[in-house]
């Protein structure tokens, strides 16, 4: 691991190491706010939140994403999670890699804050499936296809429940040009 991609991911886990920081990052995830919206869904007073508003901004995990005019001529900063766009074609392995260690530290954050929740006595729902199958580039496109069909359909129905984040992977777990010969279904 490259010596600023060790100080990026260090930089993140400090940031996340706080069950305060965690708290926030889910509260963001929800929606933008300003430190006077998150004081009392997190349990503390606006002005002691500035410090853990800058952790998490230095690691990259939240960003200010508008200035909010107040009564009197202030402004106050509203904070979102930030936005990580995947990678495109032309990204280099170290970026690649740099950009799904955040995805897998986000998720992970989600995970202990769920947990966490679960044991402070509210009801989480948490489902983790990892399964294999064996699958032709046909079947695989028709299940790709049939994820984001429900995916899509489910954001339709928002109906007033909590957000549910999801993360759905698909990994060819060996070379695809090994794949044989699709059958010929006319059998010629």
């Amino acid at each position: 691991m490259n010596e600023a991609r060790g100080a990026r991911l260090r930089q993140v886990h400090t940031a996340l190491a706080s069950p305060l920081r965690l708290r926030m990052m889910e509260v963001l995830w929800v929606r933008p706010r300003s430190a006077r919206e998150l004081a009392p869904l997190v349990g503390m007073p606006a002005d002691r939140l500035y410090h853990h508003l800058k952790r998490l901004a230095d690691a990259g995990l939240v960003e200010v994403r508008e200035y909010r005019p107040r009564p009197g001529g202030k402004v106050e900063r509203v904070y979102a999670a930030a936005t990580t766009e995947p990678p495109g074609e032309d990204v280099s392995p170290e970026e690649l890699s740099a950009f799904l260690a955040m995805v897998m530290e986000t998720t992970r954050a989600d995970l202990e804050a769920a947990f966490q929740a679960k044991l402070a006595g509210e009801r989480r729902e948490v489902q983790l499936t990892r399964t294999a199958a064996r699958l032709s580039l046909e079947a695989l496109q028709e299940l790709k296809a049939a994820f984001e069909t429900a995916v899509r359909d489910a954001s339709r129905h928002s109906g007033g429940g909590p957000y549910v984040r999801i993360l759905w992977t698909l990994i060819d777990a060996e070379d695809r040009s090994c794949d044989p010969p699709e059958a010929d279904p006319t059998g010629a």
